[in-house]
């Protein structure tokens, strides 16, 4: 691994570790995929904040938690007034994120904004646990009208820009390999994932996909295309995201991910699952009775690829649905799947070779950061033999990321994510449209608005230059 840079500490506001609380049990540590938490044992533990990836896996393990029979004895009502979290947050545990509620409240309740939010693929298979619904239970309905009953004047879907993606990358990955450009290309959609390579690999940032993840897409075009068509000014609208990803605070963050003329922030507040609950629970909204309500056009139509995305592997999947569309192969004739089939390669790594636009390739995928390290020695090697990545940073991909629901002791943690997998897949194989290039919003997205992918606009709107965690990218 090559030496990693000195970085600003921006990081410690999106996750940290109350020394009041902490037992130094180390849960945290064993999980941390970049050995970013430090401290001896039965002491509290610290966070290296220069190689934290802020994915919250060290969240969602912690036990300690405030109680008032601890000796000296806490308040945790105190706590979570400190942290800004809601009363109907409950316990708090000494690993925490940040809590973007009152954020998102104050934008939704402002007069002279129009509060657009967007949900990832994975809060409508997480979202009903906090109201005791069993791991994997798909709310996507009750979703779109609880998140109306708080008062957000549009509700799209963050499904729609996953969608709009795979148009992006399937063109940027068919760019590079019939332009000799840098390959393996790896995926973008995991901010902890690109965290990572800024900061402990830098020297293969140029690997990164150009596209904004989805979060950000989604955020850019609300302030471009959404604002266009319902005669809003772009900087009336307040951009709300629901996401299941912790890292996701600080992506938003980013001053590499602002968009339009006056580079507006494609995302002014980030809220997780969790926080989300809370406010339902705050608002006294009851979710299982909620009606089943669709999202909102045109940002709230989707495919079953952007669905996926929620999954490890499914931004892979989705990806080569397209672009082995594009490409006339031929296999989208026995289904819209790709018909591209991984099979196991190691620790959290699957593989898959196959024929594409005359090319002979390999792709892998890498469910957990921890398992990615020989391939990254590899491609900085220069001996890796695949040309497209995908990497998720939590294990099982965004269904287990650092701001779904925790899962209780004695719960079987696999389990519940193979549960939640299992769902996005049900919901994929149920819906009547499966790929993101036939998704007819999409299609009306580049006919009336971009184009094409990776048209001038595109480029303006929906990609970037990553490689500035280093020197900017912080809170």
């Amino acid at each position: 691994m090559s030496a990693r840079p000195v970085i600003a500490p921006g990081v410690a506001p999106v996750i940290a570790i109350d020394p009041n609380l902490c037992t130094g049990c180390r849960r945290c540590a064993e999980v941390c995929p970049v050995g970013a938490v430090t401290g001896p044992q039965g002491q509290a533990q610290t966070i290296d904040a220069e190689r934290c990836v802020l994915c919250g896996q060290c969240v969602q393990v912690c036990c300690a938690f405030a109680a008032p029979f601890d000796e000296p004895a806490h308040d945790p009502a105190a706590i979570r007034r400190q942290r800004g979290a809601s009363e109907a947050a409950g316990p708090v545990f000494a690993a925490h994120a940040r809590c973007d509620l009152d954020a998102a409240k104050v934008l939704v309740a402002d007069p002279s904004r129009v509060a657009m939010v967007q949900c990832a693929p994975a809060v409508r298979v997480t979202l009903a646990e906090e109201f005791g619904l069993a791991p994997g239970s798909l709310t996507p309905g009750k979703l779109a009208a609880g998140l109306r009953r708080l008062g957000f004047a549009v509700v799209y879907d963050t499904t729609f820009a996953a969608d709009v993606t795979v148009m992006e990358e399937s063109a940027e990955l068919l760019a590079r390999i019939a332009e000799g450009g840098r390959l393996p290309l790896f995926t973008s959609c995991c901010p902890a994932w690109v965290r990572h390579v800024e900061t402990a690999w830098p020297e293969l940032t140029p690997h990164l996909s150009s596209c904004k993840s989805p979060q950000q897409m989604a955020g850019a075009l609300f302030k471009s295309y959404a604002a266009s068509l319902d005669g809003f000014d772009p900087a009336a609208v307040a951009s709300v995201s629901v996401m299941p990803c912790t890292a996701k605070k600080h992506e938003a963050a980013r001053p590499e991910l602002r968009s339009g003329p006056a580079a507006l922030a494609d995302v002014d507040a980030v809220v997780t699952v969790t926080e989300l609950a809370a406010w339902l629970k705050e608002a006294g909204i009851d979710f299982a009775a909620l009606p089943g309500e669709p999202f909102d056009a045109p940002l709230g139509r989707y495919s079953g690829a952007g669905v996926i995305f929620g999954a490890t592997g499914g931004v892979m999947e989705a990806a080569l649905r397209t672009a082995v569309a594009l490409c006339g192969e031929g296999r989208e004739t026995a289904g819209p799947e790709s018909g591209i089939v991984f099979t196991p390669a190691g620790p959290g790594v699957a593989r898959a070779e196959f024929e594409l636009a005359g090319n002979k390739l390999a792709a892998v995928t890498v469910s957990g950061l921890a398992n990615v390290g020989p391939l990254l020695e590899a491609v900085a090697a220069g001996t890796a033999d695949f040309q497209f990545m995908e990497v998720m940073c939590c294990p099982g991909g965004c269904v287990a990321g650092g701001g779904t629901p925790k899962l209780l002791p004695g719960v079987d943690v696999a389990a519940a994510v193979a549960a939640r997998r299992q769902a996005l897949g049900n919901h994929d194989r149920a819906l009547p449209v499966r790929a993101a290039h036939a998704n007819p919003a999409v299609t009306e997205l580049y006919a009336a608005f971009l184009e094409r992918p990776l048209s001038h606009r595109s480029h303006e709107l929906l990609h970037t230059v990553y490689g500035g965690a280093a020197k900017g990218g912080h809170d």
